[in-house]
């Protein structure tokens, strides 16, 4: 039988109305090296305020995950939310898979959209890339706060237990879950206190990951780039520290 109502789609196009209520505009960037960059951009960007980079993370596109968070910010930066390569309306056919070449990416469309200055915040995966962006791109990176990601960890930290896998793959079914039981199972490990997805149906959770999952064949890459792992990440953390209070570091952001 067809499928003729999802959920998730529906959700989608909720987010992107808001989206666009709020002040923002789709736009495609077309790198031409086989890489295509989705972004939403300001319609009208005001010289007098600051720019902010919201990075999103592993899971849903962009929308989904800074949602609740752009229309607080809006009133006060000219706001940019891309989505990275292989998440959204972002794809390559380029063989990279790293942070770097993420980090490269955005900014890349930062420049096609005449950005030259900004702070940024990253989410979880994006707080890698957003480190790696700020690391490689010092004199354009004003601010930096990076949320739930763990920018200093080093192979030895796997071992020991901050986060137990045997392997790539089975990281990659965490995640990266392809079926309801395995999508409730990194809810599990996301939250402090989980949502009752247990109470779900599964052809919900179902519709939420053919919705927006994929870019799952390309996770072997994205989760197991040689930077993740690479020990100089501590060795940079005296620069960039992840931040414990996000709303205050939001806030502090436009400041001078």
């Amino acid at each position: 039988m067809t499928k003729c109502f999802s959920f998730t789609e529906s959700k989608n196009w909720c987010y992107r109305s808001s989206f666009t209520k709020w002040g923002l505009q789709s736009t495609v960037t077309d790198l031409k090296d086989g890489t295509v960059m989705h972004c939403w951009v300001p319609k009208a960007r005001k010289e007098s305020k600051p720019n902010l980079l919201l990075i999103h993370g592993l899971g849903a596109n962009a929308l989904w995950q800074w949602a609740d968070v752009v229309r607080h910010v809006i009133p006060f930066f000219n706001v940019y939310v891309p989505d990275l390569v292989f998440f959204g309306d972002s794809v390559t056919t380029r063989p990279e898979r790293t942070e770097s070449f993420q980090a490269q990416c955005v900014m890349r469309v930062m420049e096609a959209h005449s950005v030259r200055r900004l702070s940024l915040v990253g989410l979880s995966y994006g707080g890698f890339v957003g480190y790696s962006l700020a690391s490689q791109y010092k004199e354009m990176v004003e601010r930096v706060v990076i949320c739930c990601a763990g920018v200093c960890m080093e192979e030895k930290d796997l071992s020991g237990g901050v986060f137990k896998v045997s392997n790539l793959e089975e990281a990659a079914r965490i995640l990266v879950p392809q079926t309801p039981e395995k999508l409730r199972e990194l809810t599990g490990y996301t939250f402090f206190r989980p949502p009752p997805v247990g109470l779900l149906p599964s052809c919900l959770l179902a519709d939420f990951i053919d919705a927006l999952m994929i870019w799952a064949v390309n996770v072997h890459g994205i989760c197991g780039g040689e930077e993740r792992l690479d020990p100089s990440y501590s060795k940079r953390s005296e620069t960039f520290r992840p931040s414990k209070n996000f709303s205050a570091d939001v806030d502090n952001l436009g400041r001078t």
